[in-house]
């Protein structure tokens, strides 16, 4: 009977911890809604551009600008997801499995670099692509971690040449 009675306290306490981190994953979206702007919509016209550069594997998450640790949770903009990231000349889109497709402007990039940990995902030197862009008066850092790193050079200087002078203040940290 002891056996049972603590089996189930266990249990019950298991269960509340769920229910406690789906309630702060609940109320951190809420409080992020209530500040943020709306994510940009993928423009209709990209269909006519061609991809000048592409890559796959998993998108980390996004999180704001200079705090790896701060996820943003708004809509599914805050689940990991198999994907592939194609850089157009109007911007960068990140095409998600079984999540929105992300969408960042050129006109809003801020600076790209490598980094070894994003949204509390911590993996090897410069095993990350991060890409830091403005959403309203907000910095981001999206990351993402590609299944060849071999190309983040590559990405980091296209990226960088497309950042708009004004924003330009935050490369070559």
């Amino acid at each position: 009977m002891t056996r049972t009675l603590l089996t189930l306290a266990v249990l019950a306490l298991f269960v509340l911890c769920l229910l406690a981190m789906w309630l702060g994953w609940q109320r951190r979206a809420r409080r992020q809604r209530a500040v943020l702007p709306a994510f940009p919509d993928v423009p209709s016209r990209l269909l006519e551009e061609s991809v000048l550069l592409e890559t796959t594997g998993v998108y980390v998450g996004t999180v704001n600008a200079g705090d790896w640790q701060d996820r943003i949770t708004v809509g599914d903009i805050g689940h990991r997801a198999a994907g592939a990231l194609r850089w157009y000349a109007s911007g960068l889109v990140i095409e998600r499995t079984g999540a929105a497709t992300l969408w960042i402007p050129a006109s809003s990039l801020v600076d790209a670099r490598t980094d070894r940990a994003l949204a509390g995902k911590v993996m090897g030197t410069e095993g990350l692509l991060v890409v830091r862009w403005r959403l309203g008066e907000y910095e981001l850092d999206t990351g993402f971690r590609g299944d060849d790193k071999a190309v983040y050079p590559q990405w980091i200087e296209m990226l960088r040449a497309a950042v708009p002078v004004e924003n330009a203040h935050g490369q070559g940290k």
